[in-house]
Formats: C-alpha cells, sequence, structure tokens
C-alpha cells in the first residue's frame, strides 16, 4: 500500500508521539508498504531524512507553550495533489489542527480512506494553560473530526470506553510497545550514577517526560521531598525539557536537570534509577512508563492511561487512585524505603514489557489500514470500543 501520514510531530522531536509515529513508520515499512510523511518543517531544523518515508513539509506557526514546535497550517491543495500523484492507498492523521483538517477533507474529497489517532488530550490539556473554558467546544469539535474519518486508534481500552461515552464511533484499541533490546536492566551505568553523586547503595529517583504544567511534576517534587527525609542520599534525576524548566530549576536548584536524552542514553538514564515516578493525569497512554518498566523501575502512578492497562497494584507497580496525591506520595515513600519491594517489583515490571513487542502492534495495524483500504468505513475485530480486553 501506499500510505499518507500527516502529523505535527516527528523526530528529531522527542516526545512521546513523535517516537509512536516513527515506529509506525519504520514498522510499516518493514513490511513492505511505501509511507508518504508530511508534516511542518520545525523552527532551525536541520535537513536530514526521515528514515524509509518520503517527507514533504508544509508552513506552520509556533505552537503556543511549546516555542520550538511548529503548528501545521492548512494545505488542503498540496494533500489534493500529493493523494493525486503518490496513489495514496490510505492516510493516517496524526493531528487534529488546522493541517489535520485539512487533511481529513482532501482524504474525503479525493475517496481516499484515513485513520486518525487520539494522542493528545487536547481538551484535558486546555487547563493547564489558562483555557480551560474552551474544553467543551474542544471536545465538540475533536468528537466532530475523528468521527467523520474511518477509525481512530486509541492506546487503551479505557480510553476507548470514555470517548464512546462521549459519543466517538469507530474506535479501535492499538495499544503502544517498546523496544527491549534497547530499554532493559542491563543499561545501568556505575558511571552515570557517580556523575549523579551517588554510592551504589544510594537511590536515584526518577521522572522523564516533558517538564510542562499538564505533567503535574509538582506532586512529584512533594513525594521526593517525603522521600529525602527518610533517605537524605537520594536524588531526584528529571529527564526531559519543557516550558516550565526554568520554574522547576530555581524552586528546587538541588534536583539534577539531565534535559533531554534519546537512544543509547536515555536507556542507560532510565536503568541508573531505582524509582519512577509519574504523576501525569492528562497521558493518552504514557510511553514512559513501559519504557520505565522494561528498564526495569517500579513505578508510582495514578491508576490512568498505561499504568492502569499494564501494573497490577503490589505486583509490578504501584497505583494510587486518580488524584489522591497524599496516596501519591505514600506509595512512593514505601517504595523508596524497601528495597525487597522494589526487586519484585522490578522484576515483574520487565516481564510484563517484554509482551508489549512492537512487531506484534505493527503488524495489528497493518490489518487496520488493510480493512479500511478494502472497505472504507467498515469496522473490524481488532479492539473496538467495546472491548474490554487488555492489551
Amino acid at each position: 500500500m501506499n500510505i499518507l501520514l500527516v502529523t505535527e510531530t516527528y523526530p528529531p522531536e522527542i516526545n512521546g508521539v513523535a517516537r509512536t509515529l516513527a515506529q509506525m513508520v519504520h514498522g510499516l515499512a518493514g513490511l513492505g508498504h511505501r509511507i508518504t510523511l508530511l508534516r511542518p518543517r520545525q523552527s532551525n531544523e536541520p535537513e536530514h531524512p526521515d528514515g524509509p518515508a518520503e517527507t514533504y513539509r508544509v508552513r506552520g506557526i509556533p505552537l503556543p507553550g511549546y516555542p520550538g514546535l511548529q503548528f501545521g497550517l492548512p494545505a488542503y491543495r498540496r494533500l489534493c495533489t500529493l493523494l493525486d500523484q503518490k496513489a495514496i492507498d490510505a492516510a493516517y492523521i496524526a493531528t487534529e489542527g488546522p493541517l489535520g483538517h485539512s487533511a481529513m477533507r482532501a482524504c474525503r474529497n479525493k475517496g481516499v480512506p484515513a485513520l486518525s489517532g487520539m494522542h493528545t488530550n487536547f481538551h484535558q490539556y486546555s487547563g493547564h494553560y489558562g483555557a480551560g473554558l474552551l474544553a467543551p467546544l474542544l471536545l465538540r469539535y475533536l468528537r466532530r473530526f475523528h468521527n467523520s474519518l474511518a477509525g481512530t486508534l486509541v492506546p487503551t481500552a479505557s480510553m476507548a470506553d470514555i470517548l464512546s461515552t462521549d459519543g466517538f464511533h469507530n474506535l479501535h484499541v492499538w495499544p503502544r510497545g517498546v523496544h527491549t533490546d534497547l530499554f532493559n536492566p542491563e543499561k545501568r551505568s556505575p558511571e552515570l550514577r557517580r556523575a549523579w553523586g551517588l554510592a551504589d547503595d544510594d537511590l536515584a529517583v526518577l521522572y522523564v517526560g516533558r517538564l510542562a504544567p499538564e505533567k503535574n511534576i509538582d506532586i512529584a517534587f512533594k513525594a521526593f521531598a517525603a522521600i529525602h527525609e527518610r533517605a537524605p542520599r537520594a536524588k531526584f534525576v528529571l529527564v526531559g525539557a519543557g516550558p516550565a524548566e526554568q520554574r522547576l530549576r530555581k524552586a528546587h536548584p538541588d534536583a539534577l536537570f539531565a534535559g533531554p536524552k534519546i537512544g543509547e542514553a536515555l536507556a542507560h538514564h532510565y536503568a541508573s534509577g531505582d524509582l519512577f515516578l509519574f504523576p501525569s493525569q492528562t497521558e493518552t497512554f504514557g510511553n514512559v512508563t513501559l519504557e520505565a518498566m522494561a528498564s526495569g523501575l517500579p513505578v508510582v502512578s495514578y491508576d490512568l492511561a498505561a499504568a492502569h492497562e499494564l501494573i497490577q497494584h503490589q505486583h509490578n507497580g504501584l497505583l494510587v487512585p486518580d488524584g489522591d496525591e497524599a496516596a501519591f506520595i505514600e506509595q512512593a515513600v514505601r517504595c523508596a524505603t524497601d528495597p525487597a519491594l522494589r526487586v519484585t517489583l522490578s522484576g515483574h515490571a520487565h516481564d510484563t514489557a517484554l509482551q508489549q513487542a512492537w512487531p506484534k502492534l505493527i503488524v495489528r495495524l497493518e490489518r487496520l489500514f488493510l480493512t479500511v483500504h478494502r472497505e472504507p468505513g467498515a469496522d473490524t475485530d481488532e479492539g473496538t470500543a467495546t472491548s474490554t480486553e487488555r492489551p
């Protein structure tokens, strides 16, 4: 098949959506499909190949709150031309903004079936950026946008249930995977831990992700403060960047801000930690949860998204009720002060991650594309919104 992918984010940008889309491109290309990638040119972006995809770039403007990323502008005529010239069989639209809307219109005009994905909870994010009153309008727009396409991929069964209740149709559960040859406990680095100022028995508490208001990072700092009272030599290491970074650096000068990491460097940071705190309440999935588990880290998380799907409380991680700040801090301290518990959770977390292999998930994705190509608008038997089966 010839598949068009329309997105506003892609590597070398560092975020979960970009990494997921790269897996889609490489995985589908590895199965013999041709991929055309359309995305905005990011600020100061060097020329580089986007793997096996043939890339076309369109105009964009800085994304509010993330000046390093570009918000794609409408490109209807460009998209219609691409659909014809490349003889596109199916499309995947990973953005709901103006660029995604024009892609939806172009695909509908040319009779090209298109799937979409719910990659970001924009209607939930709005409250963290002073636009909470817009949440109902955003939800209405997202529902209309996604329901106009052949299907929408969501990463968890629980999200499918929530969206179905909100009136979204043709939902298909397509979870996220992890490369366990990259993310695994063997990547632990004594040299890196020494650079953090830690001895072998000292505790490294880790956070990986955007440093942004919607990530609820202040709760992680509160949990670490409680941990530090019990373990004064513990260090809090944050991997990532974002609009809240300067505020957090000023408020927490003793924390270690490692900056964004990718590839082997990221794997070494994960595996060199001892405990992973993830207090976000706005995730569609949370790839970092699965990467941490693959790296053998006990995860403390709210019972949401990837954690809800993958973690069994006290077996391979620790879950707390959504929004229960006191319980989050309590479980973080419990894990930090119980080495035997961490060992148990670590082993089971890694075993769970081994079951989330990307190749199997790419085959499931291929089936979805083949189904909508053969029968546009048809449903599939691969995890619809009524499914309660965990990935």
